[in-house]
C-alpha cells in the first residue's frame, strides 16, 4: 500500500467524529496546511467564529495576530506559505472564563501524523499554554516566564501570548513583548516566507504597529 498523502490525511481528520457527543455545536474541524509552508501556527482550538467560517483565527484574536506577524490575510490564508494546526480542530464550547480547552482526543489522533507531512517548516509559533505544553514539554515557568525567554528556543521557534483581546492587560503590563519580541517575530516571519520568493511587500508588512 502506497503511503498516504498531507491531502488524504487532511481528508480524514476534516472527516473526524472522535469528539461528536462532547462537542456543544458539533464537529467542525478546521486546520489548514500543506506540505510546502514555510510558517506553522499552533493555536488552542478554533472559537465560535471560527466555527462559523471555518477559517483558522478568523476573529479579532486573528486580527491582532496577523498584525503581530506583519502579514495581511492573503497571505496568512495561504495554505503554500502558512499552515495553522491548533491543538484541537473543534469549538470545544464556552467555560466559566472562556472557551474550554481543546479536547485531547485531537491531538492523541492525529497531531504527529500532521507534523510528520509538513516538511517545509521554517518557523513555529506557539501560541498559549496548550501549545507550549506540546511543542515545549520541558520548558519551565509560567507562559510569561517563556515568552520573555523566546531566545533560549533557536530561531526556528517563538512562543507567543494568545493574541485574544482578553490579554489586552498582560500586553498592557509587559511593554517588553511589544519593544523586544514583535520586531523579531516579523523579521522571522519575512524571513521563512521570503524563502519562497513569493510574498511581495504589500503582503508582509515588516514594520507593522500592533493593536493594544
Amino acid at each position: 500500500m502506497s503511503e498516504e498523502t498531507l491531502e488524504q490525511l487532511l481528508a480524514r481528520v476534516r472527516a473526524c467524529r472522535l469528539c461528536e457527543g462532547s462537542l456543544p455545536l458539533g464537529p467542525r474541524p478546521v486546520v489548514q496546511a500543506s506540505a510546502g509552508a514555510r510558517i506553522l501556527v499552533v493555536g488552542q482550538a478554533p472559537g465560535r467564529r471560527v466555527h462559523a467560517s471555518g477559517l483558522p483565527f478568523d476573529d479579532p484574536s486573528g486580527d491582532r495576530l496577523r498584525d503581530w506577524m506583519g502579514v495581511d490575510r492573503a497571505v496568512f490564508y495561504n495554505e503554500r506559505l502558512v499552515a495553522a494546526v491548533p491543538m484541537g480542530f473543534c469549538y470545544p464550547g464556552t467555560g466559566p472564563s472562556g472557551d474550554l480547552p481543546p479536547r485531547p482526543e485531537c491531538a492523541e489522533a492525529w497531531r504527529e501524523a500532521l507534523l510528520a507531512k509538513l516538511t517545509g517548516i521554517r518557523l513555529t509559533l506557539v501560541i498559549g499554554q496548550y501549545a507550549r505544553r506540546w511543542h515545549l514539554p520541558a520548558a519551565r515557568g509560567n507562559l510569561t516566564d517563556i515568552v520573555r525567554d523566546w531566545r533560549r528556543f533557536g530561531a526556528g521557534l517563538l512562543p507567543l501570548p494568545h493574541p485574544s483581546p482578553r490579554n489586552n492587560l498582560w500586553l498592557r503590563r509587559n511593554p517588553w513583548f511589544e519593544a523586544e519580541v514583535l520586531p523579531e517575530l516579523r523579521r522571522r516571519v519575512a524571513a521563512a516566507l521570503s524563502a519562497r520568493g513569493a510574498v511581495s511587500p504589500a503582503g508582509c508588512r515588516a514594520e507593522s504597529r500592533s493593536r493594544t
